[in-house]
C-alpha cells in the first residue's frame, strides 16, 4: 500500500511519473483508433455489400466506448486507474485481432465486433486524461490533463499513415494487404498494456484517496493533503458506482452540466463530420461510382484519406497543451466557448469548401482543434465540479454520454449525408456547436451576476 505520509514534493514526483507513464501508453494505444477510423467506412461497404453500412464501424466504435465508459469507471472506482486502463486496452487488442480476421474471412460481423473492442479501448484512452489530474493541483489541472491528451498525437496521427506501410506488413506475414495496419495496431496496443501493467504504480487514484483520508484523519505538519483535493471522511464508504448516482451529481452542479454539454456536443459534431469524410473524399476524387458496393478504393485515394484524417487527428491532439494552458489561464468556461467557435468555423470551411480536398482538410484540422479545446476545458471543469466521492463515476457517466452522442452522430451522419449531402451534414454540426456556445455564454453570464450579487 502507498504511504499515507508524503510531502508536496513526493506527490509532485508521483504526479510527474504518472503523467509520463500515461502519455507513453497513449502513444502506443492511439495507433489502433487512427487506423480503424481511416479505413473503417471503406471496409464496412466492401464487406457488407452496401453503402448504407458506411457509418457502421464509426458508430459501433463510439457505441462500444459509450457502453464501456461506466463499467471501466466503476472498475477504476473499486480497483484503481491501473485496472481500468488495462481492461480497456486489452479489449482493444482483442478488437484488432477480430479486424484482421474480418478482412481475412470477409465476415462483416467480425468487423463490427472488432470495432466494438477498439471502442472499449477508446473509452480507456479517454479516461486516462482523468487519471492525469487525480494528483494535480488546481493551477495545473488543465495542463496535466492536456499532456496525456497530447500524447495520443504520435500514435493516432501515425495510425492513418500506416495504411501504405501496413500493406507491406500484411503481405509479409501472408495476410491481405488491408489487414496489415491492424497488425501494427495490435503490436502498439500490446506495448501499451505492458506499460500500464508494470508502470502505473502507485495507482494515482488510490494514492489520492489515501492521502486525503490520512489528511482528514490526522491533519498536521506530518501529513500533506493532496493539492487541490478535498479531504475524505474516514470511515465512510463510497456507494457503488452507478448511472443514477453520476447523473444526480451532474444535475446538482451547474458547471458540471456545462462541462458535460461541452464534451458531449463537441464529440457528436466531430464524429458525425469526421466519420463521413473518407467516403466524401472517395466520392470527390473517384466520382459517384466510388461509393457503390464492392468498389475498392485506389491507393491514391487511400493516401489522401489517410493524410486528411491524420491532419484532423493532429488538430485534435497536437495543440492540446495549448488548450490546457488556455484552460488554466483564460478559464474553463472561456475555453469551452473558444472550442465551440472553432467547431462552427470548421464546419463552415469544410461544408462550403466541399469540392476541394484542401478545404476539407483545413476544415477537419479546425474541427479537431475545436474538439480539443472543448474536451480539455470541459473535462477539467468536470473534474472539479463534483465531490470526491462521486468524481470517478461522474467521469464515467460523462464519457458514456460522450460516446453515445458520438454513436448517434456516426449513425445519423450517413443518413444526413445521403439526404442533404456533405454541406448539410456540416451545417447540422454547426447548429449543435452554436447551442453549446449559447449554453456556455449563459452559464458564464449567470456566474458573473452571482459574483456581483455576492
Amino acid at each position: 500500500m502507498a504511504p499515507t505520509v508524503m510531502t508536496d514534493d513526493d506527490v509532485r514526483r508521483v504526479q510527474r511519473r504518472t503523467v509520463a507513464l500515461l502519455a507513453a501508453a497513449q502513444v502506443f494505444g492511439g495507433i489502433g483508433t487512427g487506423a480503424t477510423v481511416s479505413i473503417g467506412s471503406i471496409l464496412a461497404v466492401e464487406l457488407s455489400g452496401s453503402s448504407a453500412w458506411a457509418g457502421a464501424v464509426a458508430t459501433v466504435m463510439t457505441l462500444g466506448a459509450a457502453l464501456a465508459a461506466l463499467p471501466l469507471a466503476s472498475l477504476a472506482d473499486r480497483r484503481g486507474r491501473r485496472m481500468g486502463q488495462l481492461a480497456g486496452l486489452s479489449a482493444a487488442l482483442a478488437g484488432t485481432v477480430l479486424m484482421v480476421l474480418a478482412v481475412v474471412t470477409g465476415i462483416f460481423v467480425l468487423l463490427v465486433l472488432g470495432a466494438a473492442g477498439i471502442g472499449v479501448g477508446t473509452a480507456a484512452n479517454l479516461q486516462a486524461r482523468f487519471a492525469a489530474v487525480d494528483l494535480a493541483d488546481a493551477e495545473h489541472r488543465g495542463r496535466a490533463l492536456s499532456t496525456v491528451v497530447w500524447a495520443v498525437t504520435v500514435g493516432a496521427v501515425a495510425g492513418p499513415n500506416l495504411i501504405q506501410p501496413g500493406t507491406v506488413v500484411g503481405q509479409a506475414v501472408g495476410l491481405p494487404p488491408i489487414a496489415g495496419p491492424f497488425v501494427i495496431s495490435g503490436a502498439g496496443l500490446l506495448i501499451a498494456c505492458a506499460l500500464v501493467l508494470a508502470g502505473l504504480r502507485p495507482d494515482p487514484l488510490l494514492l489520492a484517496r489515501d492521502l486525503a483520508s490520512a489528511a482528514a484523519a490526522a491533519p498536521g505538519p506530518g501529513t500533506t493533503r493532496q493539492p487541490g483535493q478535498q479531504p475524505a471522511h474516514p470511515g465512510t464508504s463510497r456507494p457503488p458506482g452507478s448511472l443514477k448516482r453520476g447523473l444526480q451529481a451532474i444535475r446538482g452542479s451547474r458547471m458540471a452540466l456545462l462541462a458535460v454539454a461541452a464534451v458531449v456536443g463537441a464529440h457528436a459534431v466531430m464524429v458525425g463530420v469526421m466519420s463521413m469524410t473518407p467516403l466524401h473524399l472517395q466520392h470527390l476524387v473517384e466520382g459517384p461510382a466510388a461509393s457503390h458496393a464492392g468498389h475498392t478504393a485506389s491507393g491514391d485515394v487511400l493516401v489522401i484519406i489517410g493524410f486528411t484524417i491524420s491532419l484532423h487527428i493532429a488538430g485534435m491532439f497536437a495543440l492540446s497543451p495549448v488548450m490546457g494552458w488556455l484552460t488554466d489561464k483564460a478559464g474553463r468556461t472561456e475555453t469551452v466557448m473558444i472550442g465551440c467557435m472553432l467547431l462552427i468555423t470548421a464546419v463552415l470551411v469544410a461544408g462550403f469548401g466541399q469540392g476541394s480536398t484542401a478545404a476539407v482538410a483545413v476544415g477537419l484540422v479546425l474541427l479537431g482543434m475545436g474538439w480539443s479545446a472543448a474536451t480539455v476545458s470541459g473535462s477539467t471543469l468536470l473534474a472539479e465540479s463534483v465531490g470526491q466521492e462521486s468524481r470517478v463515476v461522474v467521469q464515467g457517466v460523462s464519457d458514456m454520454l460522450m460516446g453515445a452522442a458520438g454513436a448517434v452522430g456516426g449513425a445519423v451522419s450517413g443518413l444526413v449525408l445521403g439526404w442533404t449531402g456533405y454541406l448539410g451534414l456540416n451545417m447540422l454540426g454547426g447548429v449543435v456547436g452554436a447551442l453549446v456556445l449559447a449554453a456556455a455564454f449563459v452559464t458564464r453570464l449567470a456566474g458573473r451576476r452571482a459574483s456581483a450579487a455576492a
